[in-house]
């Protein structure tokens, strides 16, 4: 079953997670509302790269979790990140009472803190994608994590942040945990990505009970004009 993990996106949008999809011949991409992230099947070969240009249009560019590369002659490569996945098989997980439910009422203040923060790509309906949880102060929202891409019997938790003012408090931690829990309440396992140099997050989340499971590269591709 961990063979999903390989192809993430893929897994998901032709899993759970096809509500969500767009679709072209074997070509899938999360609605770019909802996600930047696209894939294609690990057996991908000329036809998919097609059918990933029809569904991108001229110009277009996707973002794919550990893509089958390097790509056709004529397209561009627009960034790359190496990255880790990391699984929680061990983890000591909890629910925090203190967390508050994040909804679509929400999401002006969730773009707010992720552009403050970068925790990577969050957009207008990636809440949507499953439970998110935050902290408040005073009523602001100063923390946040959630839940993004689902392949059968994983959940991936992502969006982790927190407001700079209010890191060294535990915050991110204790989100990490609690949206953990509430994918095993589900019966399914934790999963996670980080850049590979962000070494402080992969030290964190080692500690609480996440083990290396591969490197990944996260790669965005521009299709021909």
């Amino acid at each position: 079953m961990s063979s999903v993990l390989d192809n993430p996106a893929f897994a998901s949008l032709t899993g759970p997670h096809a509500p969500f999809a767009e679709s072209h011949g074997t070509a899938v991409r999360y609605d770019p509302e909802v996600s930047p992230w696209a894939g294609m099947p690990d057996d991908a070969d000329e036809t998919a790269w097609k059918d990933l240009a029809e569904l991108a249009g001229p110009g277009g560019v996707l973002a794919l979790p550990g893509p089958p590369l390097p790509p056709p002659a004529d397209w561009a490569v627009e960034f790359g990140v190496p990255g880790v996945q990391m699984v929680a098989e061990s983890a000591d997980t909890a629910p925090d009472p203190e967390a508050v439910r994040l909804t679509a009422a929400d999401v002006p203040e969730m773009l707010a803190l992720a552009e403050r923060t970068r925790p990577g790509p969050f957009l207008p309906r990636t809440v949507e994608l499953g439970t998110y949880l935050g902290f408040r102060h005073e009523g602001r929202l100063v923390a946040m994590a959630g839940e993004r891409m689902h392949p059968p019997g994983y959940t991936e938790i992502s969006a982790v942040c927190t407001d700079a003012e209010f890191r060294g408090q535990g915050l991110g931690t204790r989100l990490v945990l609690a949206v953990a829990h509430g994918i095993r309440e589900r019966g399914e396992t934790p999963f996670l990505h980080a850049a590979a140099d962000n070494t402080s997050a992969i030290r964190l989340y080692t500690a609480l009970g996440f083990r290396l499971r591969r490197e990944i590269d996260f790669v965005g591709v521009r299709v021909p004009a």
